[in-house]
């Protein structure tokens, strides 16, 4: 274990991102953990609101994630202040993923059913930096042997390949295969052949002549929702607290 660590991690200069990883993930879980015991009126912590205003957590996270990514830029990767700086970095951005949703919104929406939009960014961009440190790299250029990457059109082309899967993944609606395509190709191929989601850009433009395609697309969207919305919603809700089911909420209040 320690060989293959050294071997993959610490030789190829990659202990900062797994350490910003580390940082980023338990940020979010503590974060989450303070949040859902100021919601239910537990424990010593209180929202931070100076002269009134509240102060959300997004604000300290801008600053950490700034000191830590110019730190980073700065530093040298395999040394002492890289990975202090990681650290750094990965907490500053747990805490601005955390509030993804409100960013988003322009609106406190954090306990909100749209406030689930930042656990998703926080679990894709958890899964992206994963699989980057298992050896992926951005548009299949991993899979680029190094003959290939002398002949600048075979690198090239292959580039531009995963680049049109990826984009044709996201037109048709299924974002979520789209990001993860841009490090594991074959995602992005299997989301740019399958049916477009109803009511993407895709399934406006090309099933508008085809109530078929159209009626297909549908019927597969509504059962894939019914097989998976359910549990990633119970997963959600797990590590990040179900959201309030009351339509009225002042704003800036986490309980």
């Amino acid at each position: 274990m320690g060989h293959w660590f050294y071997r993959n991690i610490v030789e190829p200069g990659k202990l900062p991102l797994l350490l910003a990883l580390a940082s980023f993930v338990l940020t979010f879980l503590i974060t989450r953990t303070v949040t859902r015991l100021i919601r239910a009126g537990k424990g010593p912590f209180r929202n931070i609101s100076p002269g009134g205003m509240h102060i959300h957590h997004v604000v300290p996270g801008v600053v950490l994630t700034l000191t830590g990514g110019f730190g980073a830029v700065a530093a040298d990767r395999h040394g002492v202040a890289s990975a202090v700086c990681a650290i750094v970095f990965g907490m500053g951005a747990g805490l601005v993923l955390d509030e993804f949703a409100l960013i988003l919104h322009l609106d406190d929406v954090y306990w909100s059913e749209q406030g689930r939009k930042s656990v998703e960014a926080v679990v894709l961009t958890a899964a992206l930096v994963l699989l980057i440190l298992l050896g992926f790299a951005p548009l299949g250029v991993n899979e680029v042997g190094p003959d290939e990457r002398q002949d600048r059109r075979g690198f090239l082309l292959t580039v531009a390949l995963n680049f049109l899967f990826v984009l044709i993944a996201l037109f048709k609606g299924k974002f979520r295969m789209a990001v993860l395509g841009t490090l594991v190709p074959f995602v992005a191929l299997f989301g740019a052949l399958r049916l477009a989601r109803p009511g993407s850009l895709w399934a406006r433009k090309a099933y508008r002549r085809r109530p078929r395609a159209r009626a297909r697309a549908g019927l597969r969207a509504f059962h894939h929702d019914r097989r998976w919305n359910g549990l990633r919603r119970r997963f959600q809700d797990l590590i990040a607290g179900a959201p309030d089911r009351l339509p009225l909420r002042r704003p800036g209040d986490r309980r």
